[in-house]
């Protein structure tokens, strides 16, 4: 596995040196072990005679997040792009991007679904947007440039359709 960098066990300076809790025992831990690309599309199924079109397409952009569990405490966090480019009612290109992530959340409590939505999300969709720019270019096009994302908007609104689906069975803080 991969060496995840501990801090080392000197107490600090004032407090009385305690038995040091084993490193899995209480600690936080938020790590990311690697981030890779799982899945990456582009279609022109209208080439070459649609390139002769002078009319300005429409693009159209879906993001999505999930994640999912590995191992214990190891979390796939996946954001997905689907850019879809038309001229008129047909595709001038298509592009379907993964990227994904692996972290290592430990002791986090509360607080893994927010980080696995948020913060997570937050690390893999540069890599995301970088490599739907570079698809784009290489296929002839104008880099499309995905905005910034509120991954914590994104995150409760997810939250509060899951509570609603509930009927308010969710627990609430």
């Amino acid at each position: 596995g991969p060496i995840i960098p501990r801090l080392p066990a000197a107490p600090a300076a004032g407090l009385s040196p305690k038995r040091r809790p084993m490193a899995d025992e209480a600690n936080p831990v938020f790590n990311i072990q690697r981030m890779y690309l799982k899945d990456l599309s582009l279609e022109q199924p209208n080439s070459p005679q649609i390139l002769l079109e002078q009319q300005q397409p429409q693009v159209d952009i879906n993001l999505g997040v999930s994640a999912e569990t590995v191992a214990d405490g190891v979390f796939e966090v996946c954001v997905t792009a689907t850019v879809t480019t038309k001229v008129g009612d047909r595709t001038l290109f298509l592009i379907e991007a993964k990227q994904a992530g692996i972290f290592e959340l430990r002791n986090l409590g509360e607080q893994t679904q927010a980080i696995l939505g948020i913060a997570c999300p937050g690390m893999v969709y540069p890599y995301l947007r970088a490599i739907v720019s570079d698809v784009c270019t290489r296929a002839g096009f104008p880099p499309v440039l995905l905005s910034e994302v509120n991954f914590q908007a994104m995150f409760e609104a997810q939250q509060q359709q899951l509570a609603a689906q509930g009927n308010g069975a969710a627990s609430v803080n």
